[in-house]
């Protein structure tokens, strides 16, 4: 059983700002999953476009972790944690 509160809409769908108020209506701990997820799905789809990036290139033998993280830096890719994007929240 969830023991986060449960909005009942009479709507099938909810538009953007709906659902934005609903999540205004979330307790700290909701709002921070939220944010997780939102956090692990622009991850998730940067991280899809670096590697298919790097498998169109030529292959190499070796690939170092610094020019791994340049790489990363010149594409927008960060590793955050949540504890980061709450405070670039705030």
């Amino acid at each position: 059983m969830s023991s986060h509160p449960t909005t009942v809409t009479s709507h099938p769908t909810l538009n953007l700002e709906q659902l934005l108020n609903v999540i205004r209506q979330l307790d700290l701990s909701a709002r921070t999953k939220v944010a997780q997820v939102l956090l692990e799905t622009e991850l998730d789809a940067k991280l899809s476009a670096l590697i298919r990036r790097l498998t169109e290139r030529p292959s190499v033998d070796e690939i170092s972790d610094e020019t791994l993280r340049n790489e990363m830096a010149t594409h927008g890719v960060q590793l955050w944690g949540i504890d980061t994007l709450l405070e670039k929240m705030a």
